[in-house]
């Protein structure tokens, strides 16, 4: 059983019956920001000699991070839509569609941008608004004498989405504003609000906040928000519910804050598997979701472009079989074969699916061990987390997270029997408990399928011991890695984007938006010297230099001993007629390889012999008597 790709090397087929399955579908995420317009929040930030101090006012801030988060989600998820909602504003504004109802249903409401799957020319747009202070923008962001009552807001809010995204299985509402009672003692407004958000809720709405703090004042949620913002504790199990304010004015730039809030609220991506039967024991059975959150991201195509019209157009590609004639043959006349003893077996559709399958897909427990008996090289395959779900079997929260505490209690781990899909290939796996959320920072506790190796992934490989490092050396090493930590000794992957991934991605927006394209990429995995030079620079240069000392002597005594090796393999004088006629083959050794090629007498040599020798050298044999020497020549060349 070959490990790796084997989803990515299945046939048309297969992927077909797959992606025919609802469970299996792509979650697409609907985004519509609803930004304040406030006298406070246009008034610029206090005055600063700092480089990295905000300049923006809160607004321009909240515009500028829809514009990069629409950035990133036109290239990483093409599917998704997004809209901007002003409120609070002078001008009125919904649709201009006919039959629409008008703005004055919704007033101190802008729709800027509808909510829709953005295209170049929106980005391009609203790039225009944010950094060229177009008179434009200066027009609408105008705030209104009198507050936005926030029930029209989320009334409009959700009949954007009702017509937009009817069917979209993530709809989020992006609510920026550093308002935290918008209708102050107003019962009734806070009454017709809450109503609003609960009808948006039943709707399949999450409403998110992110609020802004400025000179030292706390954003109090409970005020006003916390009857407009449901949790549902199941959809964020291991998240926080704290409601985290960006703050203005402090030397850290208002944009960058609100960016790093607004990703840290991205949609979860689809279930590798969803209510998967787990059997724990025959007769108990709970359902369970699987997620991969580690894995690894690459370009895709997703079309083919024709160019050599006077407009670039998708093309669309056919595939057909032709037979020797060159005619085309229909699907209806081939068959699947497998050739068995230089014959054809052949198989019609519904038997070549029934040969690959091997049971029912499922988990289940077949016994546990310790898990000290889990060797390190046995991770074979990314590992996929799972997590309960209630919607097949009520109960099965309880019994996943009793078995979870068993486990992480007694040191043990489960064998299971794994078949993810339909045609997906079975596993043995390893069911390993994670810690709690507070000892892995960024990912929850739960339980991890660990894919274990057949026999034939198994490899006895003998590894040469190389020289090992003085005790010293060791200790001196220890020091510096010490000295080199990261911040409270946490590494979180997510804040290292894939640099050559955003490159590609950073060059296809520059030619989508005709801009400059960028000379180079950002890379924040690249170490920063200046600071480890400054904790270890010193403490370093003294270890190298103690590193080259014993690497010297290393060196010299390794030269000696390959001196004595070569004095023991050099063969005895003999006449020059006895190396023409007897030449050893397969036992030659290196040194008498040598001395043939410097005498030209390698020529002399069967084409038998010269595969012989090339054999035990572990180079190929193929080719004519020309081809074998020139191989052995270059062998000889290259390691003697």
């Amino acid at each position: 059983m070959a490990w790796g790709g084997d989803e990515e090397r299945r046939s048309e087929e297969e992927q077909d019956e797959e992606l025919d399955e609802t469970d299996y579908k792509t979650q697409k995420d609907a985004v519509l920001f609803a930004i304040d317009v406030s006298n406070s929040m246009l008034e610029p930030p206090p005055a600063s000699s700092e480089k990295r101090a905000d300049r923006d006012t809160a607004v321009k801030a909240a515009l500028k991070c829809a514009y990069q988060i629409m950035q990133q989600r036109i290239i990483a998820q093409p599917k998704d839509m997004m809209g901007i909602l002003l409120f609070g504003t002078e001008r009125s504004k919904f649709r201009d569609e006919p039959g629409s109802r008008s703005s004055t249903g919704y007033p101190h409401c802008y729709l800027l941008t509808d909510l829709d799957v953005p295209a170049a020319e929106d980005v391009k747009k609203l790039k225009e608004l944010v950094e060229e202070d177009g008179e434009d923008l200066e027009e609408i962001l105008v705030p209104s004498t009198e507050p936005a009552l926030m029930s029209n807001v989320l009334f409009c809010a959700n009949q954007v989405f009702t017509t937009n995204a009817a069917n979209f299985g993530s709809r989020r509402l992006f609510i920026i504003t550093d308002d935290d009672s918008p209708h102050g003692s107003d019962k009734t407004a806070k009454s017709s609000a809450a109503v609003r958000a609960k009808d948006l809720y039943d709707l399949g709405v999450v409403i998110e906040l992110f609020p802004i703090s400025r000179g030292g004042k706390k954003f109090d949620v409970s005020k006003f928000y916390d009857d407009i913002i449901y949790r549902d504790p199941a959809s964020e199990a291991g998240a926080s519910d704290e409601v985290k304010a960006s703050k203005s004015g402090d030397g850290l730039t208002l944009l960058n804050s609100l960016i790093s809030n607004i990703n840290s609220k991205q949609t979860p991506k689809r279930a590798y598997f969803s209510n998967l039967g787990f059997e724990l024991a025959p007769g108990l059975t709970i359902s369970v979701n699987g997620y991969m959150p580690l894995h690894r991201q690459t370009p895709a195509r997703t079309c083919y472009v024709w160019l050599d019209g006077e407009t670039a157009q998708l093309a669309q590609s056919e595939t057909s079989k032709i037979d020797e004639s060159a005619r085309t043959v229909e699907k209806s006349e081939t068959r699947k074969a497998y050739k068995f003893g230089g014959e054809y077996i052949y198989f019609n559709p519904e038997e070549a699916s029934e040969l690959k399958k091997m049971g029912g897909k499922g988990l289940r427990i077949i016994g546990f061990k310790p898990r000290s008996m889990l060797p390190m090289w046995a991770s074979v395959k990314k590992s996929t987390f799972i997590f309960p779900s209630e919607q097949d079997y009520v109960g099965s929260t309880r019994v996943f997270s009793a078995l979870w505490q068993k486990l992480l209690k007694d040191k043990k781990m489960g064998l299971a029997w794994f078949i993810a899909r339909e045609n997906a290939n079975p596993l043995l796996v390893a069911v390993l408990p994670s810690q709690n959320p507070d000892d892995t920072h960024f990912l929850p506790a739960g339980l991890w399928l660990f894919p274990l190796p057949f026999a034939d992934d198994v490899r006895s490989v003998d590894l040469d011991g190389g020289p090992r490092s003085s005790d010293d050396l060791t200790d001196g090493m220890r020091e510096v890695v010490k000295l080199l930590q990261l911040p409270k000794g946490f590494y979180n992957p997510a804040k290292y984007p894939n640099p050559s991934l955003q490159w590609h991605y950073r060059i296809v927006q520059a030619m989508a938006l005709e801009e400059d394209i960028p000379e180079h990429p950002e890379d924040a995995t690249i170490p920063k010297y200046r600071q480890m030079d400054k904790r270890v620079g010193e403490y370093l240069g003294g270890w190298k230099a103690e590193l080259a000392v014993k690497a010297k002597g290393l060196m010299h005594s390794k030269a000696l001993k390959r001196e004595l090796d070569a004095d023991d393999e050099r063969p005895a004088k003999r006449p020059k007629a006895a190396t023409a006629t007897k030449t050893p083959s397969g036992s030659m050794n290196n040194a008498q390889l040598k001395i043939a090629i410097e005498q030209d007498t390698l020529k002399k040599l069967t084409v038998a012999e010269l595969k012989e020798i090339l054999a035990s050298k572990g180079i190929s044999t193929t080719g004519k008597k020309a081809d074998l020497l020139e191989k052995l020549e270059q062998w000889v060349e290259e390691n003697v």
